[in-house]
């Protein structure tokens, strides 16, 4: 039986939840209206989407059930909700953890060596993603020219739930059924994970486009494509991506994006990588 301190607890979490997901549009989190809103700021299923957890769970903890909840999970909640500092420390408190001593260091995903070659790969972008095809670390140049920031988790959530990144790609339309077709098929390689499909599920939940190419049931295969980025600084920009398996972690890939020839790609890609700002960073 919970206590009476305990049930005021999840009311507070309850409120302070609903309250933050209120203060935000759309807009502030790069994406789509999605048409007229009964209540305003974000529903819980795009906040769910961006945090990158089940709709259903983040309902429960917004209802302030009784269910267990992890620090990691709060943070990509704090940072779905743009909490700041004082407020995540907060939300840890109303969950009933012990918040961080301090701004913690983002637990490294990567290992140095890897970072290395990430970095190495400048001025040209590249990054590491999982089997899920979340991000798990980029060089400087794909920040810069993907737009990524940190709320950035999936390269599926973004490609269909950012503005920002829909922008960047005039031939939107005509590669999103491929996008598609490769996450089935990715997932496709892992029947019994469960994770594949929840992705699914709550992006259908917030993109009708993304909903409509699933039920298709279409899949791509193959580690090498073209993409053609309309940079607002840079201007145009095509690629040769290709996905290499990185040998000791299954189900991660190392992503590399080379300039096609005779494109000025490269050259472009050179005078970005010599602005103070990036040389610094790099």
């Amino acid at each position: 039986m919970a206590s009476p301190t305990s049930g005021r607890r999840h009311e507070e979490l309850r409120d302070f939840l609903r309250t933050r997901r209120a203060r935000l549009t759309p807009a502030d989190v790069g994406m789509p209206d999605g048409g007229r809103r009964r209540t305003p700021g974000l529903r819980r299923e795009e906040v769910a989407v961006l945090a990158g957890v089940g709709v259903s769970w983040y309902t429960w903890l917004e209802q302030g059930r009784d269910i267990k909840v992890s620090g990691d999970v709060l943070d990509a909640i704090a940072r779905a909700l743009r909490l700041d500092e004082a407020e995540r420390v907060h939300l840890y408190l109303l969950a009933g953890l012990n918040p961080p001593p301090a701004e913690a260091e983002p637990v490294a995903q990567v290992t140095p060596e890897l970072q290395r070659v990430l970095d190495a790969w400048s001025p040209r972008p590249a990054y590491i993603r999982d089997r899920y095809w979340n991000l798990i670390a980029y060089n400087d140049t794909a920040r810069e020219v993907f737009g990524y920031v940190d709320t950035d988790h999936n390269c599926l959530v973004i490609f269909f739930t950012s503005v920002r990144y829909r922008d960047l790609h005039p031939q939107w339309s005509a590669v999103a059924r491929d996008i598609v077709g490769r996450f089935r098929a990715e997932a496709a390689r892992y029947p019994d994970d469960p994770e594949f499909a929840r992705i699914a599920d709550d992006l259908m939940a917030v993109s009708p486009e993304f909903a409509e190419l699933w039920q298709r049931h279409e899949v791509s295969a193959g580690t090498q494509a073209v993409k053609a980025i309309r940079h607002p600084e840079m201007g145009d920009l095509i690629f040769d991506s290709t996905v290499l398996p990185i040998q000791d972690r299954p189900g991660q890939g190392l992503v590399l994006y080379n300039p096609r020839p005779g494109t000025g790609t490269l050259e472009r890609l050179e005078l970005l990588a010599a602005r103070p700002g990036l040389a610094a960073a790099g």
